[in-house]
């Protein structure tokens, strides 16, 4: 399995949730089912399949988040030393040409990416323009309105 990048923060959230999972979900699961088994038939049981279908989803997720974790290369933006180009967990402050309008954005692994908190997935399309740019050059992208033209203000390693 290749490697996945992810932040630090991104693999704290994902280790959370693992331990979220591990330590109440799991056991929950398994007394609502041990509860159900006691109530007879399971035939015709709806809480049965109920708390089934649940243990299905609570260890296919574990199972997701432990390969994840197992593949991730973890990057700390703070230790970067790029030298002002674009990579993977910098922040990049952008102006459009056209509207001048201003976004900052920060480059995230695909389980991390948030845009209303402006975090973009490494394979986004404006993540793929804006990697190996520097402060001043222009990432053109092509969006579903047409091609759209960014200008780099400021990278910096957040």
């Amino acid at each position: 399995m290749p490697t996945l990048p992810i932040t630090k923060r991104g693999a704290d959230k994902l280790k959370a949730e693992l331990h979220q999972l591990k330590a109440f979900e799991r056991p929950a699961v398994i007394m609502a089912i041990a509860e159900a088994r006691a109530q007879g038939d399971l035939s015709e049981n709806a809480e049965y399949d109920a708390a089934k279908d649940k243990q299905g989803f609570v260890e296919g997720r574990i199972q997701e988040i432990e390969g994840k974790l197992s593949a991730a290369q973890i990057i700390d933006p703070t230790e970067l030393h790029a030298e002002g180009r674009v990579v993977f967990g910098a922040t990049v402050a952008l102006q459009d040409e056209d509207t001048g309008d201003k976004v900052t954005y920060q480059i995230v692994g695909e389980d991390e990416a948030d845009i209303k908190l402006s975090l973009v997935n490494i394979n986004s399309p404006i993540a793929r323009a804006l990697i190996g740019k520097e402060q001043g050059d222009v990432a053109e992208v092509q969006a579903p309105g047409g091609l759209r033209r960014w200008e780099v203000i400021s990278v910096h390693y957040l």
